[in-house]
């Protein structure tokens, strides 16, 4: 295989080194193309080039690798591979569940591959187990900790009791959260993972905008000594679970954790998927999240799939079991509040189980729906939290539109 790499940074580097470790996959890379001339790098000048055409108009290279952080200029450079007959192996998460349905109909069209394990939870293998192994297994549930950067954030907070500015900035300083982090901390990166999860657990192909995500960036220290005085912690958790009538709920929002949790021991960048299915009950997935090895080891993984012609089949989506997204599941939560609007959102829960106010601010717990949960985050903004405890009652109806899927 001759591979032509977009992007030399931090996975894009790992990968380059990985791959000199692994002389028998016999993949070689003929170019590299980057973006800044001026930029010191590891390796020497003659490994790169600065116009993508030099590798899209190689006829030589059958295989292209895209690890850019630009998701507008990924997909350029995917599309115009695919359609030239590259296989194509990418990291970019917000890239694959913006464009899934075209991506997926360019596949078919030009009969080629697209790899992306590496773009949800890094090293750890979940989307080829759910696009092979839960195959005929009719899975229930999906839920995890699918972010590095966050879990690595509010580790740090329980464990060190820093401050959420100070856990950001180690993250950032480490290498684990961007200059700009609102791609993680705003719960968006977990979502765009969600739905490439969604796609594989459950052949449904969502829209960014159908999937309700809440980051940790408005968590206060409220919710935080509500988790340590009951022996919690908080995760950022994706999860989706089919309910009746062929609805399925799905969404990202901060959860309290017991230490039974299998989610409770997933600390630092180390993400945990639980898969839940009607035939093998639940199994549990963990493995690092971030990082350049964990995550070269999953762009690896991909392109040594593609060296014995493997491709992703997507089963479930050609089932077509007509499914939709529905917001009625019941939630019970813990909301944090500004002390003067405490009686008007209680009204939005369905049962309140207890109330707490102090000069400022207060909180309720108790049983909302997820639709009243994102009119209340629609509605107040930063001047309320939420905390997921448990989801009570699963989804009854759907409430969303189909999307269409390609035929």
């Amino acid at each position: 295989m001759n591979i032509g790499l977009f992007g030399f940074g931090v996975v894009g580097h790992g990968l380059y080194e990985v791959l000199q470790k692994t002389p028998g996959l016999q993949a070689t890379i003929k170019n590299i193309c980057v973006k800044d001339k001026n930029k010191q790098r590891e390796i020497g000048p003659e490994n790169f080039t600065y116009d993508k055409n030099d590798i899209l108009n190689d006829d030589s290279i059958n295989v292209v690798v895209e690890l850019i952080d630009d998701a507008d200029a990924a997909y350029e450079i995917v599309t115009a591979a695919l359609k030239k007959g590259k296989a194509v192996v990418s990291a970019n998460k917000k890239m694959v569940a913006e464009h899934f349905a075209e991506l997926l109909q360019l596949q078919r069209e030009y009969n080629v591959p697209l790899l992306y394990e590496a773009a949800a939870c890094a090293s750890m293998p979940i989307i080829r187990n759910l696009e092979e192994y839960y195959d005929n297994d009719l899975l229930d549930s999906i839920e995890g900790i699918v972010n590095g950067s966050t879990n690595y954030i509010l580790t740090k907070t329980f464990s060190e009791n820093l401050s959420y500015a100070d856990a950001l900035k180690q993250a950032q300083d480490l290498g684990f959260a961007e200059s700009n982090p609102i791609l993680d901390t705003g719960g968006f990166d977990a979502k765009y993972k969600l739905q490439i999860l969604l796609a594989h657990s459950f052949g449904y192909i969502a829209t960014p905008d159908e999937i309700f995500n809440l980051g940790i960036d408005n968590i206060g220290e409220l919710e935080l000594k509500y988790a340590k005085e009951k022996g919690l912690k908080i995760k950022l958790v994706a999860q989706a679970f089919k309910g009746a009538d062929n609805t399925i709920s799905a969404f990202v929002t901060p959860k309290f954790v017991t230490p039974e949790d299998r989610l409770y021991n997933v600390d630092d960048v180390f993400n945990g998927v639980l898969t839940k299915t009607y035939f093998a009950d639940t199994h549990f997935f963990v493995g690092r999240g971030a990082g350049a090895y964990p995550t070269a080891s999953a762009v690896l993984s991909d392109i040594s799939a593609l060296s014995y012609d493997y491709r992703y089949e997507y089963k479930k989506i050609l089932r077509q079991e007509n499914l939709s997204l529905s917001n009625d599941a019941e939630l019970k939560v813990l909301l944090r509040h500004q002390k003067d609007d405490a009686e008007a959102l209680k009204l939005k829960f369905n049962t309140v189980e207890e109330a707490y106010l102090n000069n400022s601010e207060g909180y309720i717990t108790g049983d909302i729906t997820l639709n009243n949960l994102k009119q209340l985050q629609q509605q107040y903004g930063t001047d309320v939290s939420f905390i997921l405890i448990n989801v009570v009652k699963e989804t009854k109806s759907a409430s969303t539109a189909q999307v269409a899927v390609p035929a």
